[in-house]
């Protein structure tokens, strides 16, 4: 059986050879729990945005979209509770004086960095909001923050949806984009960092008049995110469901559910859904003034809609995506490590290998890889032997190559090989793109 720390190593050390992700400031030493995406891993991450963008937003007629800034007037997180309420309890060893989130101990009789016993202060609450400051002058009345999460900016923007929008509730907004935690103890490589993106959709229902009126709208985003997830190639026996008990739910929810992935470092949230209630729109009412209420086409009744809130990490479905692809195999003796990723989600769809770097081969690789460029995200590659350059593509997710052999040269045709079974077939030059479109369309 595998070793998980030894499958994260594999997974660490793969992302930063072949061009997925990289530590940031690297050149400098680095920063602590901060990555660069790269080549490739950009691509991955834009697949996965553009495909929850297009299941949510474009393929729904009860969907909209923004994409909102990300430092607000600071009586928004005021409102929000942010303020008061977004903290996590800090302790801090007295010999050593690192600082830990204390409900991420294992153990609170020694410290896991000096292993000094009975050495930490009492807990005490820490705001995980990065704060900043506008204008030349650092003063309490030029504070403001980065955003914590993108939810807000939907909230205090929902009388100009609604105006420009027309929606009927029930209705949704949808938003990509980064926040920041200023986290006690982040770690696990991309898992749990002070920067990063969410994909996030406030779903705005109706006043619910006994609670089987909100749940089903509950049921219904929990079943839409268990179809997401089986989209992106993660088995659902890999998932496990955490109902998050009352006492340790956000101020604003009454109700969460943990969509919970199994790490190499263990079981922890990949995604959450939570029932907001109508605290956000209320509190806003209350602080802005304005009023922030639904007025019923139908019957004219004015109310302030309750929110059901799926909440998507894209950094989190990236590790766990490639985890969920990683595969070791031995083919004739030798170890392959391939990414089954889904097509959709491949970085590179086909790579166009020329048997060697003759020119009478290169001529025709070049046209090859030319022609389907326009419509596919290609790559050419001719250094290096065949086989380690089908091994590349295995480890990067590609699923599809194209040899262009000696032979191509008389009969006008090219050997396709598909990445997960290794299969290989004789396909007319000119019959490409059609072929293409059929497998990745």
């Amino acid at each position: 059986m595998e070793n998980k720390d030894n499958k994260m190593e594999k997974i660490v050390s793969l992302c930063k050879r072949r061009g997925f992700i990289f530590p940031g400031s690297e050149i400098y030493g680095g920063m602590a729990n901060s990555y660069d995406y790269g080549p490739l891993g950009v691509e991955l991450k834009n697949n996965i945005k553009q495909g929850w963008w297009k299941r949510f937003v474009h393929q729904r007629t009860d969907m909209v979209g923004i994409d909102a800034a990300l430092i607000m007037n600071t009586k928004v997180w005021e409102a929000s509770g942010h303020l008061d309420n977004f903290s996590d309890p800090l302790v801090e060893c007295k010999k050593c004086h690192a600082r830990f989130r204390e409900d991420h101990l294992k153990s609170k009789d020694k410290c896991p960095e000096c292993g000094a016993k009975k050495s930490f202060t009492a807990s005490k609450q820490f705001n995980m909001m990065f704060k900043t400051f506008i204008g030349p002058a650092e003063e309490s009345a030029n504070v403001a923050y980065l955003r914590p999460e993108t939810a807000q900016s939907i909230f205090i923007n929902f009388k100009n949806i609604l105006n420009f929008s027309r929606k009927r509730i029930p209705f949704g907004v949808a938003q990509i984009g980064k926040a920041f935690r200023n986290e006690i103890t982040p770690g696990n490589f991309i898992f749990r960092t002070r920067e990063f993106e969410q994909m996030e959709i406030e779903y705005f229902i109706p006043v619910p008049k006994k609670d089987k009126d909100w749940n089903k709208y509950f049921e219904y985003w929990r079943d839409e995110m268990k179809k997401w997830i089986q989209e992106l190639g993660i088995d659902l026996k890999n998932i496990h469901e955490l109902e998050i008990p009352k006492k340790e739910l956000a101020h604003y929810s009454k109700r969460t559910i943990d969509f919970e992935y199994k790490f190499p470092f263990g079981q922890d949230e990949l995604y959450g859904l939570a029932y907001r209630t109508d605290f956000d729109l209320k509190n806003h009412t209350k602080f802005s003034g304005e009023k922030l209420e639904y007025i019923d086409p139908e019957t004219g009744e004015k109310y302030i809609p309750h929110v059901i809130e799926p909440s998507l990490g894209v950094d989190r479905t990236v590790l766990a995506i490639i985890l969920e692809a990683y595969s070791e195999e031995e083919v004739k003796g030798e170890p392959r490590v391939v990414l089954k990723l889904p097509v959709w989600l491949a970085p590179i769809k086909i790579a166009i290998l020329p048997l060697s770097k003759k020119e009478e081969l290169s001529k025709v690789a070049h046209k090859v890889y030319e022609d389907l460029n326009q419509e596919f995200i290609c790559e050419y590659d001719e250094t290096q032997s065949i086989g380690k350059r089908y091994r590349r593509q295995d480890e990067i997710g590609t699923p599809y190559c194209i040899t262009v052999d000696f032979e191509s040269l008389n009969d006008k045709a090219v050997t396709i090989r598909e990445r997960d079974s290794m299969k290989q077939e004789r396909i007319k030059i000119g019959e490409l793109k059609d072929y293409f479109k059929n497998k990745i369309e």
